[in-house]
């Protein structure tokens, strides 16, 4: 079991206070779902899940998938989110833009 939840390298796995039931949260939405069929749990008849799109506090758009496989009697919580806005400009690419507008 340990090998099937460390295949996709999840940033967090935790015990619920249940005791029979783990979280595991993933980097990316891909990661996750790449990890369900290493896994073999993307098959309708062993998974249920959620998708669903927002905003955070801070008016960030996101997506965000949920997926509640059974994993050797353990329930697992899995979740990952991608924010969909752009990624920021690196300091190296606004320094030069910087520059251009000072010089133009």
């Amino acid at each position: 079991m340990a090998e099937l939840l460390l295949l996709a390298n999840p940033t967090a796995i935790r015990v619920r206070s249940d005791g029979t039931s783990l979280d595991v949260d993933f980097d990316s939405i891909a990661e996750l779902r790449s990890w369900l069929h290493l896994a073999g749990l993307d098959g309708p008849d062993v998974l249920v899940g959620k998708e669903h799109q927002g905003t955070d506090s801070d008016d960030r758009p996101y997506r965000a998938v949920s997926a509640y496989p059974t994993l050797y009697g353990w329930k697992v919580y899995a979740h990952a989110t991608d924010y969909t806005d752009p990624a920021p400009l690196d300091s190296a690419t606004t320094d030069r833009l910087a520059a251009l507008a000072v010089s133009g």
